[in-house]
């Protein structure tokens, strides 16, 4: 049998990439001293490892696929197969911040000229150093990176989605390096072989559609003839509402997808209007 070996991402990622997966119809589990989860599909093969790690195994070969951060991708031969707009929290893109105490007298890049800075990014600093002709020493970070100023670095750079661990620790930002946003990967090699290329390509699409469908409900809902232009105006849509004509004369079943949060609002309206019978439902996924 053809199997697929994915890297999933262990850490920070690793809870609200198995609930993209569910929500694309694999069902992921793994226990917490396994580095092997269980999916339901037996043509893949999962394994968690460290996103900073995973596109180095993926240009190796030894993995197929990957899920892992853009910001660990930027110099390695891989093939992006996928942008997935979500974090560990929200769903849009990390930032890669320079930060500083607050009452440090570092205001700008130029005030890291011979700075300590610590960072799990190294590679990401010393680039973003060397692109603004900064000279600074950099240190690896192993982890709580926010409390090594001021006395262990005059600087961190680190990501956040929020901000707010930041300020906890008495942080501000004073420059950002980069967005960063999930992506699935792939081996060049893999994607060059037809069976392999199928799957990352069915899994890219069930994801995206799985994706898409976050923060959107269904809408159904009957209408009459005399008030279905009315209903049509209000009713937002990915493109246009589907609208059928029910065996009743004169009446119109009417089909749309909107945003969950605008659903309190508008289903009093479409009653209003002369809407019935309006049905909301969940969406797992939107293949668009």
């Amino acid at each position: 049998m053809n199997k697929l070996k994915l890297g999933l991402p262990k850490g920070s990622l690793q809870n609200a990439t198995f609930e993209l997966f569910e929500k694309a119809g694999y069902s992921v589990s793994v226990s917490s001293r396994n580095y092997f989860p269980a999916i339901d599909d037996d043509e893949i093969e999962c394994m968690l490892i460290r996103p900073q790690e995973m596109a180095r195994y993926v240009e190796g070969g030894i993995l197929d696929a990957a899920i892992t951060g853009l910001d660990w991708i930027l110099k390695r031969n891989v093939v992006r197969v996928a942008e997935l707009v979500y974090a560990k929290q929200m769903r849009r893109p990390v930032r890669w911040v320079v930060a500083v105490p607050v009452d440090s007298p570092i205001h700008g890049v130029r005030d890291l000229e011979g700075k300590r800075i610590a960072t799990e990014a190294v590679e990401l600093t010393q680039q973003f150093l060397e692109e603004h002709a900064i000279s600074a020493e950099v240190e690896f970070s192993w982890g709580a990176t926010e409390v090594k100023p001021p006395y262990l670095a005059d600087a961190i750079v680190e990501v956040t989605e929020t901000g707010s661990s930041l300020r906890a620790n008495n942080l501000r930002i004073v420059h950002e390096i980069m967005h960063s946003t999930t992506q699935l990967i792939a081996n060049v090699a893999a994607m060059a072989e037809p069976w392999k290329q199928r799957k990352i390509g069915i899994i890219a699409m069930l994801l995206k559609a799985a994706l898409a469908a976050k923060g959107r409900v269904g809408l159904m809902l009957n209408v009459h003839e005399s008030h279905l232009k009315a209903v049509q105006d209000v009713l937002p849509s990915l493109k246009s509402p589907t609208v059928a004509k029910l065996q009743a004369e004169g009446w119109f079943s009417v089909s749309t997808v909107v945003d969950q949060d605008l659903v309190r609002d508008l289903i009093p309206r479409l009653k209003d209007f002369g809407a019935e019978d309006i049905v909301e439902y969940p969406l797992n996924k939107i293949v668009e």
